[in-house]
């Protein structure tokens, strides 16, 4: 069984913007998430690449986790963000759309052959339909390797299930369960998704 960690709060910050990420070393949250994916244009992977390499191996969070999320590991742009950002030493790679177990087996084989600390971990985002369905398999595969979380992509999960979240989220409260009860059934963590508007701490409350 993995040891806990807090992770009440965890801080996404997209990796090609060099002021987010020393704003990032003075705000308080558990976990740090570096972004290569999603948050960074195709024209600026590469600097991102950089940057978050060498924000990661400075170690300025003091205590926090710090965790880089990559392109998708079976593309060109994740093959290249792994190998980018692994000598730095973060303390977990965040793997977008993860689908089946099968994807956290083959990298786990990947990073080991290429000499990864045994401490580096890997967190999972569920979130399309395939995921969601799979995620028993993917959690209890991945908890006997290197996986030490499950988060919920709520954004891509809105778009691929086209559902309107809303205020309750009610049409996605049967997803978030099942992730929580497949958490804790292989003892990994569960991590809610983004809140979007930063500004409406109101909002963020009730949600």
């Amino acid at each position: 069984m993995r040891t806990e960690r807090l992770r009440r709060s965890v801080l996404y910050m997209p990796g090609s913007n060099e002021r987010a990420l020393e704003k990032a070393r003075t705000l308080e949250s558990d976990v740090v998430i570096l972004d290569l994916e999603d948050a960074v244009a195709p024209d600026r992977k590469d600097h991102a690449r950089t940057l978050v390499a060498e924000t990661v191996a400075a170690k300025t969070f003091g205590e926090r986790e710090v965790v880089v999320r990559v392109n998708g590991p079976g593309t060109p742009a994740g093959m290249k963000d792994l190998d980018a950002v692994l000598w730095a030493a973060p303390d977990a790679i965040l793997l977008p759309k993860v689908e089946d177990a099968e994807e956290i087996e083959s990298l786990c084989a990947g990073l080991d052959e290429a000499g990864a600390p045994r401490g580096l971990a890997l967190w999972a985002m569920i979130e399309t339909p395939k995921g969601v369905l799979r995620v028993d398999e993917i959690a209890a595969l991945g908890a006997r390797r290197r996986l030490a979380a499950l988060v919920v992509g709520v954004n891509d999960l809105e778009q691929t299930l086209r559902v309107r979240l809303g205020g309750d989220r009610a049409s996605i409260l049967p997803i978030l369960s099942k992730v929580v009860v497949a958490a804790r059934a292989h003892h990994l963590s569960a991590l809610d998704g983004v809140y979007n508007n930063h500004r409406d701490v109101a909002g963020f409350a009730r949600e």
